[in-house]
């Protein structure tokens, strides 16, 4: 028996359909909410993600202020683009494209960013106000992994959730995430890695299993309970080609699953757009 499909297009629609009234409330505010994008080098990949986001800006009545710095661009360069972010009034949020060309350090580049513009979430501070459980923005994955559960109703309360992947963008926020108190979250949490030899033993015990490894296939049917849900969150790209962590055989296990494509990805870029929104609601005072 397949499992139930968990997409996460509704999911998203959902989210960007509670934003536009708070875009209008901004608007009407004389307050036109700024995404400012940077992007390094030429990778066709990252470029491509860079227009899909700048056209979904448009489209929520956005403006999207650009950097494009080349293949030879130096620190010094990504850090000045940084801090003409940092200091531009029209921008609210700020999207540092990753990865980076070889000479650039990503890591010093996000520190230089001012944190309540950073809208993926990932900049120290954001992380030591997760952990802390203080407003912030949260990094865009773990939050859209916490939507999709909360929109098809499946019960994290109380829950045993095993993550397996314990990277700074996935892995560890989301284990901070689902444990706080909140009825969509306060689980018991448990983060597997592949430095740990017997983390099977832990997915089959799970009621709900997070692939976050970034390893191609590392989930497979044999490591899982029947009727645990699975949540594919990691993933590798091979060219063009998405090879996801879930192996797609785990659908014949899983009680409900999300889909290879269409899954974490609609969600990920959903809560983008609503760290942007938060963050133009502080800068123009209209904040909950």
């Amino acid at each position: 028996m397949s499992a139930r499909m968990l997409p996460g297009g509704p999911v998203a629609d959902a989210v960007l359909a509670g934003l536009a009234p708070r875009i209008a409330a901004l608007t009407a505010a004389g307050h036109t909410p700024g995404l400012g994008t940077i992007l390094v080098g030429s990778d066709s990949a990252s470029a491509g993600y860079i227009r899909m986001k700048q056209t979904k800006a448009t489209e929520l009545g956005f403006t999207a202020p650009h950097i494009h710095l080349g293949d030879d661009a130096t620190q010094a360069d990504v850090l000045a683009a940084v801090a003409d972010m940092n200091e531009a009034d029209d921008v609210d949020a700020v999207l540092i494209q990753h990865p980076t060309p070889p000479q650039i350090d990503f890591d010093a580049a996000l520190l230089a960013l001012d944190p309540d513009k950073d809208v993926d979430g990932l900049h120290p501070v954001n992380m030591g106000r997760l952990a802390l459980g203080m407003p912030g923005p949260v990094p865009c994955t773990p939050a859209g992994i916490e939507a999709i559960l909360a929109h098809y109703e499946i019960e994290v309360s109380g829950r045993h959730v095993v993550i397996l992947g314990r990277g700074t963008t996935l892995g560890r926020p989301l284990a901070l995430l689902l444990s706080q108190k909140r009825p969509t979250a306060n689980a018991a949490v448990t983060v597997v890695h592949t430095g740990v030899p017997d983390w099977a033993d832990y997915t089959r015990r799970a009621e709900i299993v997070i692939a976050a490894a970034g390893v191609p296939g590392i989930l497979q049917p044999e490591h899982l309970t029947p009727g645990v849900t699975v949540i594919g969150g990691g993933v590798r790209y091979e060219g063009r080609r998405l090879l996801p962590d879930v192996d797609e055989a785990c659908e014949q296990v899983a009680g409900a699953i999300t889909p290879r494509i269409g899954g974490v990805g609609p969600t990920t870029i959903a809560m983008l757009f609503k760290n942007a929104v938060e963050a133009a609601e502080r800068r123009a005072g209209l904040a909950a």
